[in-house]
């Protein structure tokens, strides 16, 4: 029996098949620029799902996002059982077991946390400027994580950490920095920190690790 689609955003190729990729938005929420990089995968042959962490919230304000993300991050267990259902409804409709992992800020970190819970189902895991949980020794999956040059969110010991973190439990793992950019880079609709020549070489990097597998 099919599974009901979760609460988000699904993208389907037009030939109906495709690598099963979850993506994971920033605290903004699962906004538009969301849905068109869904639709963006799914048009390069990924089946993608993105699911709504805030059941219909959507923010540009940096504090109504902070304020946003909070509220998610003191109901970890909630989050984490709708990351299990877009799991397993997103491994339902793509032709592999595993899949790709896509977090965007605070997004990253869900999907960092996702590949060591559900370390049989996530083969995959790229990260725009966000880290996370420190242990992965349980992972199974490859990590590529783009980050950008100034950041005031992430400090660089952050990023040194995770990745220290990832080769000390055996994972592969590459990590691009972005000189000249800031938070948010890839987003076009954060025009004061979109970097389209950083956003297209970080494009092109995703693609050619997702068709790795």
């Amino acid at each position: 029996m099919s599974l009901t689609q979760p609460a988000g955003y699904f993208a389907m190729p037009t030939n109906g098949k495709g690598s099963p990729v979850l993506v994971l938005h920033a605290w903004w929420g699962l906004n538009d620029t969301i849905k068109a990089f869904c639709r963006r995968l799914a048009e390069s042959g990924f089946v993608a799902f993105a699911p709504d962490l805030y059941h219909g919230k959507v923010t540009d304000q940096i504090a109504e996002a902070e304020t946003l993300s909070i509220a998610l991050s003191e109901n970890d267990d909630q989050a984490r059982a709708e990351l299990a259902e877009a799991t397993a409804f997103l491994k339902e409709r793509g032709e592999s077991a595993s899949m790709a992992v896509i977090g965007f800020s605070l997004g990253a970190y869900y999907a960092l946390d996702l590949s060591v819970n559900a370390a049989d189902s996530v083969r995959q895991v790229v990260v725009f400027y966000g880290t996370g949980p420190a242990d992965f020794s349980k992972s199974k999956a490859d990590y590529l994580g783009h980050f950008a040059g100034n950041d005031d969110f992430e400090p660089q010991s952050n990023l040194d950490e995770l990745e220290q973190s990832l080769k000390d439990a055996g994972r592969p793992v590459t990590f691009h920095i972005y000189p000249g950019t800031g938070h948010w880079f890839f987003e076009p609709d954060r025009t004061q920190a979109y970097n389209e020549a950083a956003a297209s070489l970080a494009w092109d990097r995703t693609l050619a690790f997702l068709r790795r597998s």
